[in-house]
């Protein structure tokens, strides 16, 4: 089972595949402590067992996520954890470094490396290791009051759970360099004319909006859909020649599933029919 409650999160699971999950602590913005990254790999690696998760949805009410939790023993609160305690320190520069490389770092990678394809839905604040899981995403629909960025100088740290990796993917290196050390904090708007989010939707309409696209998700073909959210994942380190031959090798993985004859049978139906894809 993977519905129910885990540290600073719930998750649902819909009948069309679709999984809610649902960050909760509100009256701390959904700060992130040690327990709720754990979970989230937790969930991560659950979730790819699973073949009736078609599409994830990630979202956290009225704020996103603020970032991690700084308040006095925050990190330490294992409260609903199901993942198992650990306690790293940073007394020095090697247990700073593990600490990174083993939580931070893995949440921010458990959920860009999941097959089944993601959407955040963005309202409020989405700062620091909160934007980086939402860049961790593959799609993002925000609010226009939503407010995004990064803004670890802003206290003398550094995005070293990953973001500023995430950050030159969508902005390259001027436009992330630009973010970072001008520590912008950018609104909805802002943010999808610099293409961190791909739409916006009003606050009552979040929810909406991203359910009725991770269900579009969902009812597509999803053994393509997930080679091919990795492929195009890759493209950008290859060469074109790199990417043409991986690409060839995903498909002979594509071309043969139940997926693609059921999809070249209903494009050729007279009169022509939905897909029904996922049946196997």
């Amino acid at each position: 089972m993977i519905e129910g409650d885990y540290a600073g999160f719930r998750v649902t699971l819909q009948d069309d595949g679709v999984c809610i999950v649902a960050l909760n602590r509100p009256e701390r913005m959904n700060g992130m402590r040690r327990a709720v990254k754990r979970d989230l790999i937790e969930l991560a690696t659950q979730m790819a067992y699973r073949r009736d998760v078609k599409a994830v949805v990630l979202t956290g009410g009225p704020n996103f996520c603020a970032g991690d939790d700084l308040s006095p023993g925050a990190m330490d609160d294992w409260a609903g954890a199901v993942s198992q305690k650990v306690e790293p320190t940073h007394h020095d520069s090697f247990s700073t470094y593990a600490s990174m490389r083993a939580i931070s770092q893995s949440a921010t990678r458990a959920w860009r490396n999941l097959d089944v394809l993601t959407i955040a839905a963005i309202d409020g604040y989405a700062i620091q290791s909160g934007l980086s899981l939402a860049l961790a995403c593959d799609l993002r629909i925000a609010t226009p009051r939503a407010r995004l960025g990064s803004a670890t100088l802003r206290m003398g740290y550094m995005p070293d759970e990953g973001g500023h990796f995430l950050l030159v993917q969508h902005l390259g290196v001027p436009g992330a360099k630009d973010f970072v050390f001008r520590k912008r904090i950018v609104d909805g708007a802002e943010a999808l004319r610099l293409g961190l989010v791909n739409e916006l939707a009003e606050p009552d309409e979040l929810m909406d909006r991203a359910l009725a696209f991770a269900a579009e998700l969902a009812a597509g073909p999803q053994v393509a859909m997930r080679l091919l959210k990795h492929a195009i994942d890759a493209a950008p380190a290859m060469t074109f020649e790199q990417a043409c031959a991986d690409i060839a090798l995903r498909t002979g993985i594509s071309d043969h599933h139940p997926d693609a004859k059921e999809g070249a049978a209903a494009w050729a139906a007279k009169p022509r029919r939905a897909p029904q894809f996922n049946r196997d």
